[in-house]
């Protein structure tokens, strides 16, 4: 499957501490980056601001050391300007949902959380409608879902669709969680995590950066689903692992190190180990997976009306390559970002619990 001439590669000179580091990453997964990102970052600080999502002196601040550019950069290799961007700044909004979310746990917001949680569906379902909504996170959200579904077909963006839906409940069953103090166990944390790390909706943004949606015989099989799965596995649980200490100073139920912790009488080193682990044992899988999806594609072109010679042949085979491509871009931009990003300097900030990047309103309803 080809790669795509987009791509570009960065000389590492990050310091990566010795219990997460992977070295399977550094050697087999180099790192490709989209050509447009540096103006993605400039774009993304002049976004958040138009939108109102950061005040602007933490945009100023700390805007840049985020690095989620970055990450969205390494992701998408390849998609068309107003692609990368639109994800880009989908990425940007979901991040500080995120933080959105954590604060009103923290403070037992549920009034405010639901009212949000509430809004993000109406949106969801009718974008245009809600481009001028009152509520930041709403008006964002919105203009992001409205600029992605002009991407492919119709039917694309019902999947999304139903696929933030179902991350959305996620979110509200988190919240749950953190303001009654309930530690999910493993294969629950685990099936809650895939919604809340978005892995559906991260896989469907393939198609567009793609230029055209993948055959559904392709996309549904067992070869893509794995290679899909063990990607975002690898993602949310590598995020699992570097969030550790932000999660445990700020009181936080829902990481895989603290489910085996609390569930599986695991000490932190012993659940440190066995989390990285898994992270490990998802790159092994994804490469299995990628080798039997590359031969499903095989047979798939072989088998189209005209063989693998048509126009046709060559699209669907440029598609799931780039989709492939970008799959294992997952695990360099994933690797690098935790250890580039301010995100997770948790020693660095002046309250262990609380991010310096986010302003939290206790007083607010």
């Amino acid at each position: 499957m080809p790669a795509f001439p987009h791509s570009t590669a960065r000389a590492q000179t990050t310091s990566v501490p010795e219990a997460l580091a992977l070295p399977v990453i550094e050697q087999a997964f180099p790192r490709h980056r989209h050509e447009y990102w540096p103006k993605l970052q400039v774009e993304s600080r002049a976004w958040l601001l138009e939108k109102r999502l950061m005040p602007a002196d933490k945009v100023t601040r700390y805007a840049d050391e985020l690095r989620y550019t970055d990450l969205i950069a390494g992701y998408y290799v390849g998609a068309p300007k107003d692609v990368i961007s639109a994800i880009s700044d989908f990425s940007t909004w979901f991040f500080v949902w995120d933080d959105q979310h954590d604060r009103d746990a923290v403070h037992g917001r549920r009034t405010a959380w639901y009212r949000l949680s509430a809004e993000l569906h109406t949106a969801l379902d009718d974008p245009g409608d809600h481009l001028a909504h009152p509520e930041p996170l709403v008006a964002a959200f919105a203009e992001t879902v409205h600029r992605l579904n002009g991407f492919l077909s119709p039917a694309w963006n019902e999947r999304f669709a139903r696929h933030f839906h179902a991350i959305v409940g996620a979110y509200d069953q988190e919240f749950e969680n953190r303001v009654t103090k309930v530690t999910p166990k493993v294969a629950e944390y685990i099936e809650l995590r895939r919604h809340t790390f978005g892995h559906s909706v991260w896989i469907d943004l393939l198609e567009p950066t793609a230029g055209r949606e993948i055959p559904t015989a392709l996309r549904t099989s067992g070869p893509f689903l794995a290679a899909a799965r063990h990607c975002q596995d690898f993602s949310a649980w590598y995020n699992d692992l570097c969030s550790l200490p932000k999660e445990l100073a700020g009181d936080d139920q829902h990481n895989l190190g603290i489910s085996l912790i609390r569930h599986e009488g695991l000490s932190l080193e012993e659940a440190v180990v066995e989390v990285r682990k898994r992270v490990e044992n998802c790159v092994t899988e994804f490469e299995v997976a990628e080798k039997e999806l590359r031969e499903l594609l095989a047979g798939h072109l072989a088998a189209l009306p005209g063989g693998v010679g048509t126009a046709e042949a060559r699209s669907v085979a440029e598609a799931v390559g780039s989709a492939v491509f970008n799959m294992r871009n997952w695990f360099s931009s994933v690797y690098w970002f935790h250890h580039e990003s301010g995100r997770y300097r948790v020693d660095s900030w002046d309250d262990r619990s609380t991010p310096p990047y986010v302003s939290d309103l206790a007083g607010d309803a």
